[in-house]
């Protein structure tokens, strides 16, 4: 089981990852007809929890339970890959990259994103 855990926490090549994701959409519209996605669910959320008298609220959300439970497996799957399968080695980034990045103030890679750049400091700038 460790074995496969290592397996799946390394990155994957883009010519088999890129494929899988986007046969989802296809398979889903082919399987059952239905849309892919995490917007469209907003609307179902809205639906169950806040009814109104809204007409665009006003139909069986029942049938759309699946687009649910997807979000819920992508709100678990992020919780589960983060607790198990993250790394807490820092990012290796290419020393020609780390050199250019210095000119623009920009050296700490300690995170998956540069804190210098993905900050609400620099949000609001």
């Amino acid at each position: 089981m460790q074995n496969f855990f290592e397996w799946l926490s390394r990155p994957w090549p883009w010519y088999i990852a890129g494929p899988l994701i986007g046969l989802m959409v296809p398979v889903l519209l082919l399987m059952g007809n239905k849309a892919f996605g995490i917007s469209s669910s907003l609307r179902h959320i809205c639906a169950v929890f806040f009814p109104s008298g809204l007409s665009f609220f006003r139909y069986d959300w029942r049938k759309e339970l699946w687009n649910l439970f997807f979000v819920a497996g992508v709100i678990g799957g992020a919780f589960f890959t983060v607790i198990f399968l993250s790394s807490h080695a820092p990012v290796q980034v290419n020393p020609k990259l780390v050199s250019e990045l210095q000119l623009y103030g920009i050296t700490d890679y300690s995170k998956l994103a540069p804190v210098q750049l993905f900050n609400w400091h620099s949000l609001f700038s």
